[in-house]
């Protein structure tokens, strides 16, 4: 096998071990992220849509209210009983409709005149088909004659001018508007009435007709105007006046249907009654008898909170939540370097999100219950002192900047949309937010809480004298009522996620900065084992983390996350303190006896005993994988170099990979620098004459031989960041290797015996300069961390183990 082979497969090797699990992670992330996804969106729809407090009881006029309650939205609500009176008076002044049927009294004079006209033709009355002729007039006039009335009519019609005359003087009554009942015509009309013809289907005015008549009336005229007839008898009278009572018919008449159809369209036409009811108004208050119009507007508040506008309402936020959440995090994922989520941190973001406006929907019942505490304080104001800004300042201790301003705009909008869609809390939500989760960057110290949570509490105060004027209010009163309130929400949420903190820590195995404060404990179970019993290990830690807080430092990476993980960076050589040369205190080198190929499998377990001691001791995802990428899949150079002197080469082929650690390469700039920084201190005890000159050559030609072998190509350093690294590297070693003066040695008085008690002779003082500390270290080549092990008495004592 070739090197460019050899190469290759350790390549491939190393970017499985890097990216394997975060490849486990993306395969499983759109499955848990999409139904996080529908879950947060239909539970914060279910929070969100409810407006207000609770639904009212039934109460009955009379009924003593059991509690305070406030309309919960603005609403409208209808005055059912004002509302059917004036549907009422719509009605009553609505016209009754007549039909006028004007041919309908010419007519029944016709008919008559007709009839009469009929029975004089018939001449001789003894040669008469009584029978036919009866059934004739039946058809006629419409009503059935027995032989007693026929005969007297028979003679009445042997007049031949009886038809004319009898004409004559029923036109006149029967061209008159005649109705069945005058008294109610009388009174529709004074309502008003309307008159429709059937002829034409016109309007018709009764101005231009005589004055109307009962029927009765009518037919009393026209008995009296029969008896005007010459030589009439009684029998006759009787018989032709039934004959005129059956052809008079009323010539208006009440349309019944059209009537009732246009009182209907009437009553439609006039609108409910409404009145208004405002938001947070007081309906009823507890202990009150409760009034019908208190009963109408507790019906309109349990109404409203059935209506179906609530479904559609719930629809569009459902369909609104998805894409905002899924727009957010798309493009964050796909344009932000540092917004990758596993499993672990969609589900905390799940949480913290529902969270946060459960609390908040609390918070609005416990203000409505409040309102009536404080009547002399606007209930709306109470809503400034939620802690808006704990959910933002969680994520950015647990996650990131990226991850927490992503939350701050999307939780914003949101709690807008709970508001009433008011752009101006979305602003005021916003800007809290963000200067909390900016406070919160570095929480290396609890106060650092508190104080972001001041900083919260004046950024609302200012956010609310601006919104008070922008809404066009002048100075008053309740101005600093909101401004109290607004800086009450800002330490609110400080004190929660204090609180917070360490249940998340617990639930979700993070390892924030308030944890690594605790890890960072040099009296840690963990460190107090590795001080006994790998004392140069411990040593050796406490540089590294120095070196690597000040590039941390310098970088803007985390310096308490870098400086604790160099802590524990070595913890693994526990399991075998003395094949590690900073251990071994002056003994004979274990790995003298040991083939090269053990030796480098001795030094490598010890990054494999590190993560399972750190999670025995639940360090933290953080730090394990910072002890899993120190050393990358660097080369042990100098078992590797060692292997290859000893091996035949005509028989045997020392593999490359054998003497290489697993991996994988820092995947963060925190494990980077650890790598460095551990490389860098270890090279550094080698340097025979420390001058500023050697120790910056020294770093430089470390860093290149890092940087040289790819360890750093699955990090986010720039070269710019590794000249500034180089630069605070150089810093720390100059001060770490500072020189001394020279002292001279103690004056030693010699007392004479021969001498008296007040003499002595003092001996020449003799000047001796000290030895620098590190003055007894050979130069020799830089090697790249601290697992090299030196032969007794061998030129390679000081030499430790290189990185190709």
């Amino acid at each position: 096998m070739t090197k460019e082979e050899k190469n290759k497969l350790l390549q491939k090797r190393s970017a499985i071990l890097s990216h394997g699990v975060q490849d486990l992670r993306n395969q499983q992330q759109p499955r848990l992220g999409g139904w996080l996804l529908i879950l947060v969106a239909m539970l914060l729809t279910l929070i969100i849509i409810p407006k207000g407090g609770l639904v009212p009881g039934h109460y009955s006029p009379g009924d003593i209210a059991t509690r305070d309650i406030k309309s919960p939205r603005d609403l409208l609500v209808e005055d059912v009983l004002l509302t059917n009176a004036k549907r009422d008076e719509a009605v009553n002044s609505s016209p009754t409709i007549y039909d006028l049927d004007a041919s309908a009294g010419t007519q029944a004079v016709e008919r008559i005149r007709q009839g009469l006209g009929l029975l004089h033709q018939q001449g001789d009355i003894e040669n008469i088909d009584t029978e036919e002729l009866l059934l004739q007039l039946e058809s006629d006039f419409g009503v059935p004659l027995t032989v007693e009335e026929f005969h007297p009519l028979l003679n009445l019609a042997q007049n031949q001018n009886i038809s004319g005359l009898t004409g004559d003087l029923l036109s006149p009554l029967f061209e008159r508007l005649v109705i069945a009942n005058l008294q109610v015509f009388e009174a529709d009309q004074a309502r008003g009435i309307l008159v429709v013809s059937l002829d034409t289907g016109e309007e018709v005015v009764l101005d231009s007709f005589e004055p109307a008549i009962g029927l009765n009336d009518a037919l009393l005229r026209a008995t009296s105007e029969l008896w005007l007839i010459p030589g009439i008898t009684s029998a006759q009278q009787q018989t032709l006046l039934k004959l005129v009572q059956q052809q008079l018919r009323p010539t208006l008449t009440v349309n019944q249907l059209k009537t009732e159809q246009r009182q209907l369209a009437a009553q439609e036409q006039v609108a409910p009654v409404l009145f208004q009811v405002k938001r947070g108004e007081m309906v009823v208050r507890e202990g009150e008898k409760v009034t019908s119009d208190q009963i109408l507007k507790l019906q309109a508040i349990r109404k409203s909170g059935l209506d179906n506008r609530n479904l559609q309402t719930a629809a569009g936020l459902l369909i609104c939540s998805l894409l905002l959440i899924y727009v957010g995090f798309y493009f964050s994922q796909k344009n932000i370097s540092k917004f990758r989520p596993d499993s672990r941190d969609l589900l905390f973001l799940a949480s913290v999100f529902l969270a946060l406006f459960l609390l908040i929907k609390i918070s609005i019942f416990v203000v409505a219950g409040m309102g009536n505490t404080f009547a002399y304080i606007d209930s709306a104001i109470l809503f400034y002192a939620i802690p808006f800004a704990l959910g933002a300042m969680l994520v950015r201790i647990v996650l990131n900047s990226e991850t927490a301003f992503l939350f701050a705009v999307c939780s914003s909008l949101f709690v807008g949309i709970l508001f009433g869609n008011s752009l101006l809390l979305v602003i005021y939500v916003l800007a809290g937010s963000l200067v909390g989760a900016h406070g919160v960057r570095h929480c290396q110290r609890r106060t650092t809480l508190y104080r972001a949570g001041v900083w919260i509490g004046l950024t609302n105060m200012a956010l609310l004298v601006g919104i008070h004027f922008l809404t066009g209010h002048s100075f008053e009163l309740q101005l600093l009522w909101k401004l109290g309130f607004g800086f009450f929400g800002g330490l609110g949420s400080a004190v929660i996620v204090n609180g917070t903190v360490p249940l998340v820590e617990s639930a979700f195995k993070y390892t924030t900065d308030i944890k690594l404060l605790e890890l960072a404990n040099m009296n840690s179970p963990i460190l107090r084992q590795l001080m006994i019993e790998a004392p140069g290990t411990y040593h050796h830690s406490i540089l590294v983390g120095n070196l690597a807080e000040a590039a941390a430092e310098a970088v803007n990476a985390n310096p308490l996350l870098t400086r604790v993980a160099a802590y524990y960076h070595d913890i693994g050589k526990i399991k075998k303190p003395l094949y590690f040369i900073e251990n071994s205190g002056g003994q004979r080198n274990k790995h003298d006896t040991l083939a090269p190929s053990m030796s480098a499998l001795i030094l490598t377990s010890h990054v494999k005993d590190g993560v399972d001691l750190a999670r025995e001791h639940k360090l933290g995802s953080e730090l394990i994988d910072i002890i899993q990428q120190h050393h990358g899949t660097a080369l042990i150079k100098f078992f590797y170099d060692r292997a290859k002197n000893q091996a035949d080469p005509g028989v045997q082929q020392v593999d490359e990979r054998d003497y290489r650690y697993h991996g994988p390469k820092p995947q963060s700039r925190e494990a980077a620098l650890i790598m460095l920084a551990d490389a860098i201190e270890a090279a550094s005890r080698t340097l025979t004459d420390p001058t500023p000159a050697r120790i910056q050559g020294m770093v430089q030609k470390l860093i290149n031989n890092i940087f040289i072998d790819g360890q750093l190509n699955e990090c986010d350093l720039t070269l710019k960041d590794l000249n500034l690294i180089a630069k605070s590297f150089n810093r720390v070693l100059a001060g770490s290797f500072h020189h001394r003066v020279d002292y001279p040695e103690p004056v030693h008085i010699v007392r004479d015996k021969t001498a008296s008690d007040d003499v002595a002779s003092v001996s020449a003082p003799e000047k001796v300069r000290n030895k620098s500390a590190n003055s007894d270290r050979k130069l020799s080549e830089p090697p790249q961390n601290t697992e090299a092990a030196s032969a007794e008495d061998s030129p390679e004592d000081l030499k430790r183990l290189g990185i190709s």
